[in-house]
């Protein structure tokens, strides 16, 4: 594989791939296997075409309309029309790296040759994608079954020339005029693929890759705030001795405790702490001394949909499918079940993570329990509130996570005239995950940066790995003094763990967290 360019074929695709596509704007190319493949099961949908006997999808209509028969010379309008009907959503646009995502994955599942679509109807999806050209897809439209179908059909309307699009500019244009400034003709669909470009999972999984990506380097980061509290309210780090975590032996928990014991050794402020806490505190209070229970049951939940994400990219989803074989056979691998649990579950561990991290934050701001700190931080409390509101903003979050952790995929609302009876909401998990997300990082932007104060506020030099991590934020960020406009410097904050900085402020002295 070539720098910066991504082959789609027969192969699955890596969640790495997915998210370098999407957000990174990396190239893609066909493989040349599947160009054969794909040839091969279109000649089978051609026959098939030519015959007497209904084929969903080839020679019927469509969810409930399956038992009525579809003229040869209505079929292009059959496959145009289901295109334009269910091009149907509304609201807010989607964000472009999820349509990306969405897309690549929807060419990914044509390239394998299962779905009989024409060499040439690939080759379009792919040269929309390498142009930069991101159809309009809205946030409402898709109940996660029978495919991500108001998504994807907004992607299949703009191959066809119809509808609206983006540029890498983020300009809108219509796509006819976008497809024709790309030297991208309109595709005309013929029998089967308006079917086989809407009908997936690909909406859902793309925003699962794109989550798992992120969460990766925020179960990290969720280690680093957690390094800084313990010696922010100088705690010990004993609990975090492989031989304790050992005793129970789930992977996540080990992997957390090794790396907040690393980044907690050799410090000052608890080296000097040590001799008071055995005597005065014993033990720390759960948010502290359960931080890697906590974190290493999210790692552990990440690893487990990871593996569900591996499955899927392996998959070919459509409905009918072309069987290796060369039958052409209905299922129902379109159903969104396995994707929406594991972003539910996702939605349940990032709302427990934040809350822990809001309560090692609410910590710090009490004098009866940050252990010889200024209320709140304040530099003159009283005439200063320090980060009082900070912890407020973390907890309104924190209480949003948990509305968002509410499962979507136990809800199911029937459709097509009962036809399509039972569906996933996968498309609405993975939408309210993208919200989680955003919250979790901004929650611990705001703990690390509350750490940060505590700190700097104590006068004793913490872990050379956490010093890199202040002194890093500190070039953005302003540290001890009166109160000031906060919101920038949380932003700030936040901009720090999402551009990678401060995990590179580790790698900077030697320690890369796992």
């Amino acid at each position: 594989m070539a720098e910066n360019l991504v082959t789609v074929g027969i192969h699955a695709l890596s969640v790495s791939e997915v998210v370098n596509v999407a957000r990174h704007g990396w190239k893609i190319e066909l493989a040349e296997d599947s160009l054969k493949v794909m040839s091969e099961t279109r000649a089978r949908i051609d026959e098939l075409a030519g015959h007497n006997d209904p084929v969903y999808g080839v020679s019927t209509g469509f969810g409930a309309l399956a038992r009525k028969h579809i003229p040869e010379e209505k079929r292009t309008h059959l496959q145009c029309s289901l295109v334009r009907s269910h091009a149907a959503g509304s609201g807010p646009e989607v964000e472009t790296e999820v349509i990306r995502a969405l897309m690549l994955l929807r060419l990914s599942t044509l390239a394998t040759g299962r779905t009989g679509v024409r060499v040439e109807v690939a080759d379009s999806y792919l040269r929309l994608l390498n142009a930069g050209l991101t159809p309009c897809v809205h946030e409402y439209g898709s109940l996660g079954c029978s495919g991500d179908l108001a998504p994807l059909s907004h992607c299949a309307l703009a191959l066809m020339g119809e509808g609206n699009v983006r540029n890498r500019e983020g300009h809108l244009l219509p796509a006819a005029e976008a497809l024709e400034h790309a030297g991208i003709s309109p595709v005309i669909l013929r029998e089967k693929e308006g079917l086989a470009l809407i009908n997936g999972t690909d909406g859902m999984l793309g925003q699962l890759c794109l989550a798992l990506t992120d969460l990766q380097e925020l179960a990290k980061l969720a280690d680093l705030a957690a390094a800084m509290s313990v010696q922010g309210l100088r705690g010990t780090t004993g609990v975090f001795e492989p031989h304790l975590q050992a005793l129970r032996p789930q992977p996540g928990q080990a992997l957390s405790a090794a790396n907040i014991l690393a980044l907690c050794q050799e410090s000052e402020i608890l080296d000097s702490a040590f001799e008071e806490f055995k005597v005065s505190h014993v033990q720390d209070a759960y948010s502290i001394r359960c931080a890697p229970q906590v974190a290493g049951g999210f790692r552990d939940t990440l690893a487990h949909a990871e593996k569900v994400a591996d499955n899927e990219l392996a998959a070919a989803i459509d409905n009918p499918v072309v069987t290796p074989e060369g039958d052409v056979r209905s299922n129902g691998n379109f159903h969104g079940a396995p994707i929406a649990y594991v972003l539910d579950f996702l939605a349940i561990v990032v709302a427990d993570l934040a809350s822990i991290s809001e309560r090692r934050t609410d910590r710090f701001l009490d004098p009866a329990r940050n252990r010889g700190l200024h209320p709140f931080l304040a530099d003159d409390p009283g005439v200063d509130s320090g980060h009082m509101i900070a912890q407020y903003t973390q907890a309104a979050i924190v209480s949003e996570l948990k509305r968002l952790a509410n499962p979507a995929s136990v809800d199911s609302i029937p459709s097509s005239a009962m036809q399509e009876d039972h569906v996933s909401m996968g498309w609405s998990a993975a939408r309210k995950l993208r919200k989680a997300v955003d919250g979790l990082r901004r929650v611990l932007a705001i703990e690390i940066l509350t750490a940060a104060r505590a700190i700097d506020m104590r006068g004793e030099k913490p872990s050379a790995p956490v010093a890199a991590v202040i002194s890093r934020l500190r070039l953005r960020v302003p540290g001890v003094g009166p109160d000031r406009f906060l919101a920038p410097e949380i932003e700030e904050t936040v901009t720090l763990l999402s551009n990678g900085e401060l995990l590179s402020a580790l790698a900077d002295t030697g320690i890369t967290l796992r």
